[in-house]
């Protein structure tokens, strides 16, 4: 595949020029007072409540060969309909039937494993690149950012059939960066309610109302296809709801975390991949933690 010329640097070309529309996203550009004022509305919007989205982020003739892509790739995925909590965790007996470790949902949406994803893809390169990557540290505001060392995890593309969906939950990386890439008929909509827990603590009483039918603080997004979504998960309640008719819902998650080394729990990558990884393995041998203390 072949770059194209950047805008205003003749002869210069950018390895993922084709693909991302960098006249309206310049992420290779940051220094400059276009990139600089697209990373601050971005910080703007995250600001206020946790999420921004980036409209057309891939280029309109790049669209098709994306879909293709996730859709070569999506009978992979992982589909283990199941009952989760907001925690991805066993229930709690100690605690009252009603509290939210004890509350579970249908969860019926499939992964691929990012294992299965190859250096070649579209996805893989975007989600390695440099200038990417620096876009999306100067966009959450970190000093630093890292790929996952978790196989698993890193780059998942998120299939979702007729029926099914991700219920409430809770990400177990500080933050996640989707693009879509197909959208079903109807349905499927993305929902959240932002910075409901955090370094204050787990915030079970308002995790519950939520859980109860108290939708007052949610939100709602209907992307399409070609958006970019950064989107602070750790701390914010979220879901899929259910897709209707028969064309499945794919969405990229590019998955960074503050630290090197990030491995998610070895029942975590059971539950959602239906496997573990050596490095998973090894984990819960040495007996792990994670250092925000938070439920995962």
């Amino acid at each position: 595949m072949t770059a194209t010329p950047l805008p205003g640097a003749p002869g210069r070309t950018h390895p993922l020029g084709r693909i991302i529309d960098l006249d309206a996203y310049p992420i290779d550009r940051l220094a400059t007072p276009e990139g600089r004022d697209l990373v601050a509305r971005c910080r703007a919007q995250l600001g206020e409540d946790g999420c921004v989205v980036l409209a057309d982020f891939i280029r309109p003739e790049m669209r098709a060969d994306l879909e293709a892509e996730t859709a070569r790739l999506s009978p992979a995925a992982h589909i283990n309909a199941t009952e989760t909590n907001p925690y991805n965790s066993a229930g709690d007996p100690a605690l009252p039937q009603d509290h939210p470790k004890n509350r579970f949902d249908d969860r019926t949406n499939g992964f691929v494993a990012g294992d299965l994803i190859g250096e070649e893809t579209m996805i893989r390169r975007i989600y390695r690149d440099p200038d990417f990557q620096a876009f999306v540290r100067q966009v959450v505001d970190e000093p630093e950012i890292h790929e996952f060392a978790d196989p698993l995890a890193d780059l998942v593309v998120n299939v979702l059939k007729e029926g099914r969906q991700h219920p409430w939950h809770f990400d177990s990386n500080d933050y996640i960066v989707t693009l879509c890439t197909r959208k079903p008929e109807a349905g499927g909509v993305f929902q959240y309610v932002p910075n409901i827990r955090g370094p204050q603590g787990e915030n079970f009483e308002g995790v519950q109302a939520v859980l109860d039918g108290d939708h007052s603080a949610l939100k709602s997004l209907d992307v399409t296809p070609g958006d970019l979504q950064v989107f602070f998960g750790r701390n914010a309640l979220h879901r899929v709801t259910p897709v209707e008719g028969p064309r499945e819902r794919h969405s990229v998650i590019f998955a960074y975390a503050r630290e090197p080394g990030f491995v998610g729990r070895p029942e975590r990558a059971r539950r959602i991949f239906g496997r573990t990884a050596p490095v998973h393995d090894a984990m819960a041998q040495e007996g792990v933690v994670r250092s925000d203390a938070l439920a995962d």
